[in-house]
């Protein structure tokens, strides 16, 4: 595994960079400066769902309701902020613990376990994505692509078949043989993406910060994130496991860079007028400083939108405090923790190491009762997330995680009564309903299909991208004994999952069906013509099912 990590490793930062072209002989156009007409946006995305399809295929990607939702809120906050609100983003994790995010084609931002669990703030981690985010709307990849004009983009894309073959394998040489196969591809793509950040770092930097002032995250965040991580290339010498941070490889960090961020921040802090206030809440008060009356239009209140009449404010006293949310993210970094993890009884050795060298802080002892839960100890992590709920009431990431602990600790009326309690308060929340709805599948009665059924109905449009809901929407349509929506959906999971050519052959099996009504077939014949091209791309790619293959 470690071996095809490293081969998905260098196709990931190829793809990254250069996935730009569908037609394998064809030479792009002299574009100038026009970086936009390389690819349409529909091309864009359509590259950049695919290398997100194939990551998933290897589980290299970590899907999980309540960090998937804080990182789109994350995401949506500085999307909305950015110079381009128009532009879609599509944000995801990485199960990967080395330091690293990246920008790809279709406005695709990927971030590692690992930068997470370096930062010590959101607002650290916000400054990252703030500044890959600005990568896309400065069609800084674009950029690449242009200067890659020459090259033969296409074969890259036929890389994951070969990949795929490796992946298929258990002898050691199969693995050895790709990752030969990727050697040259990948030197190249470092070097391009050496000169992709020399040439575009600083712009990133400085509207990525601009980014951070708007969507109110605490504009100290870009440059201690960046001493943190220059700290890390001063230790981190040696062997592989102490390798320099794969984010400090493409992103070169230097003394000049720090002090640039923080004179910005500097200056957009006079520029705005920083105040310091005291927010008060029914659960204490905390000091935060406020930015009000800024030239940027609303810096700190995440309100400044080029789609808004420039002249909209808020009041002064409606300001918001600038940065994330502690709490919230500290349950988020060790969520990840745990889920990154080889097992959950390495998790709990991690923690156990932790505690060794002091007391473990709120978010850790979260950590530790879900390693518990996930090991099957479900009766010691209720009573923990319990203890943190008396802590902190009413928090929600403590509720669903109780709750969950109590349906499989026995508890099942008390965790349904509590799930349900949650979903009065917030009924579409994602993550809530499909914790829910999952443990709901695994009782396997109709009722139960049922009920999981109605929570999940009311996300069919907003999470049809989301393979975790597709797979347990198919389970519940299955035991509440509607076979076309199950069809339909373990369809849908399949494409999301890198598997395009399974899913068409799924569609067209479910077609044939004598039962469908005519919305249904309407349905299924629109999906069909949608996932067709991506199929057909893919086998020109010499890309095909390996499952499909062996038949």
């Amino acid at each position: 595994m470690p071996r095809m990590r490293n081969v998905l490793t260098a196709l990931l930062v190829v793809l990254g960079l250069a996935a730009s072209h569908g037609a394998a002989q064809e030479r792009l156009p002299d574009i100038g400066s026009s970086a936009g007409t390389v690819l349409s946006p529909s091309r864009q995305a359509e590259y950049g769902q695919m290398l997100l399809a194939q990551l998933r295929h290897y589980d290299m990607v970590l899907e999980d309701p309540l960090v998937n939702d804080w990182l789109r809120t994350t995401g949506a906050r500085l999307a909305s902020a950015s110079d381009q609100p128009q532009q879609p983003f599509t944000f995801f994790v990485m199960r990967d613990r080395g330091v690293n995010a990246f920008a790809t084609l279709g406005g695709h931002i990927g971030l590692n376990v690992g930068l997470v669990l370096a930062a010590q703030t959101e607002d650290e981690v916000a400054a990252v994505l703030a500044h890959e985010v600005a990568h896309v709307t400065q069609n800084h990849v674009l950029r690449g692509v242009e200067r890659a004009q020459r090259d033969s983009v296409p074969i890259l894309l036929a890389m994951l078949g070969a990949i795929a073959v490796a992946a298929g394998s258990s002898s050691d040489s199969s693995g050895e043989a790709a990752m030969a196969a990727l050697a040259g591809a990948q030197g190249w793509a470092i070097q391009r993406q050496i000169d992709y950040t020399r040439s575009n770092e600083s712009e990133a930097d400085r509207l990525g910060i601009r980014t951070l002032a708007r969507a109110g995250y605490d504009l100290e965040g870009m440059a201690s994130m960046f001493e943190r991580m220059q700290a890390m290339s001063r230790t981190n010498q040696g062997g592989e496991r102490e390798r320099l941070p794969d984010y400090l490889r493409t992103h070169p960090v230097t003394t000049t860079r720090i002090s640039e961020a923080r004179q910005r921040a500097e200056q957009i802090a006079r520029d705005s007028g920083a105040i310091i206030g005291i927010a008060t809440t029914p659960e204490g008060s905390r000091t935060d400083r406020i930015i009000v009356g800024s030239p940027l239009g609303n810096v700190g209140t995440g309100t400044r939108n080029p789609l808004l009449p420039a002249a909209l404010r808020l009041p002064a006293g409606a300001a918001a405090p600038t940065g994330g949310d502690p709490v919230v993210f500290g349950w988020t970094r060790e969520r990840m923790r745990v889920l990154s993890a080889e097992t959950p009884a390495a998790a709990i050795r991690e923690y156990e190491a932790l505690r060794r060298n002091g007391l473990l802080g709120d978010d850790q002892r979260y950590g530790l009762a879900l390693a518990r839960l996930l090991s099957g100890d479900y009766a010691v992590a209720a009573t923990r997330f319990a203890e943190l709920l008396e802590e902190y009431p009413g928090d929600l990431w403590l509720g669903v995680s109780l709750a969950e602990a109590e349906v499989r600790a026995g508890r099942v009326a008390e965790g349904d009564r509590r799930f349900e309690a949650l979903l009065q308060r917030m009924p579409n929340h994602r993550a809530t309903v499909l914790t829910y709805a999952g443990l709901l599948a695994e009782r396997n009665t109709p009722a139960a299909g049922r009920r999981a059924q109605e929570l999940l109905r009311p996300l069919l449009r907003t999470a049809a991208d989301d393979p975790t809901f597709q797979r347990t929407f198919a389970r519940v349509s299955e035991i509440a004994g509607d076979p076309v929506r199950a069809g339909e959906a373990h369809a849908e999971a399949a494409f999301l999952g890198g598997r395009a050519e399974q899913a068409l052959v799924q569609l067209n099996t479910l077609k044939k069906r004598d039962d469908l009504d005519y919305y249904a077939r309407a349905r299924i014949d629109a999906r069909i013509a949608a996932i067709t091209p991506t199929v057909l791309e893919l086998r020109r790619q010499g890309v095909r099912d390996e499952d499909l293959r062996r038949r």
